[in-house]
């Protein structure tokens, strides 16, 4: 591959990372204060710097193709480390903080991404959290909409989510393994109990959460999705759940890591099943994760600690 004569220049990287992360590069010209050609022509130049082509460009906008996605992990990187310069040598204020996250519905990834905004100290920062739906979390780590993701693995769903990831570049990393407990009010007559088996969920409303078109029981977010169930509610959003939690006596399945402080009146109790839930963070393979985001998996671990479970992986 051919490689241009003249070196990339930071203002092409800063350009390339925003017009990355509008999918448009009208959109990101705009943003920049640019005139929409300029842009243009900086980007076509840029790959012409680079000898590869890191756009695709439709009448919809533009999209990564795998080298440009790989570059804007690079990319990222470099903008990152000469702020952190002119920051340090040049007394230059913090720059603006930035990160996406995409998740299952978990409050301790919640707890964490809090946790996170308030030890950021940053006067400037521009932060997202999407619970969402388990395939849009693959789709949104996979074209950088969201530079990690979190979501569980079993048995079951395990062979079904590894080829996706395989097939979009992106790679599981473990957290933690958690045993199946039940979410349920506090005021639910199972409340009181030490354990709960299925048969003692048959005349419950079963509590799921809505996957859309690809409402596959592979991307279930609950484990045991292929159990039938008398009762059962698909809903979108955590605060929904908990309301029928408290208003039908409903329940979910899940890992059992519930925050005090984000949800007050729900309760976790065991479920006897034999599995496991193997919760974890995805991210592209090739493309290393910023601080900001490595400060978000430390917060997380962090807050799992807390509740006395065994972490899995790097620290």
């Amino acid at each position: 591959m051919s490689r241009g004569s003249s070196g990339v220049t930071l203002q092409q990287l800063q350009y390339f990372i925003e017009v990355a992360a509008e999918g448009s590069i009208s959109a990101a010209a705009d943003l920049l204060y640019v005139a929409q050609p300029t842009l243009s022509a900086a980007m076509k130049d840029l790959e012409t710097r680079v000898g590869r082509s890191l756009l695709l460009r439709s009448a919809r906008g533009v999209t990564l193709t795998a080298d440009g996605a790989e570059f804007l992990g690079y990319a990222r990187q470099v903008v990152e480390q000469v702020a952190l310069l002119e920051q340090r040598y040049l007394g230059r204020p913090p720059s603006r903080r930035l990160l996406a996250v995409s998740t299952q519905h978990y409050s301790f990834a919640v707890d964490a991404f809090v946790r996170m905004v308030k030890a950021s100290g940053a006067a400037e920062y521009e932060f997202s959290l999407r619970e969402t739906r388990t395939w849009d979390i693959i789709e949104d780590v996979r074209t950088l909409r969201s530079e990690l993701g979190i979501l569980y693995r079993n048995d079951f769903n395990r062979k079904v989510i590894d080829k996706l990831l395989r097939d979009s570049g992106l790679a599981f990393h473990p957290l933690f393994v958690a045993t199946p407990h039940i979410f349920i009010s506090r005021t639910n007559p199972l409340a009181r109990r030490d354990r709960v088996t299925l048969a003692d969920l048959a005349e419950l409303p079963r509590l799921t959460f809505d996957q859309g078109a690809n409402n596959s029981f592979y991307f279930a977010e609950e484990i045991l999705s292929t159990l039938s169930s008398r009762q059962e509610i698909r809903v979108s959003d955590r605060a929904t759940i908990f309301n029928l939690m408290i208003g039908l006596d409903g329940y979910t399945i899940s890992t059992g890591i519930i925050s005090d402080d984000l949800d007050p009146s729900i309760v976790a109790i065991p479920l006897d099943a034999d599995e496991r839930i193997e919760i974890g963070w995805i991210g592209h393979s090739a493309i290393p994760l910023t601080e900001q985001a490595h400060r978000y998996l430390s917060e997380l671990r962090a807050v799992v600690a807390g509740f006395g479970v065994t972490l899995l992986g790097e620290p």
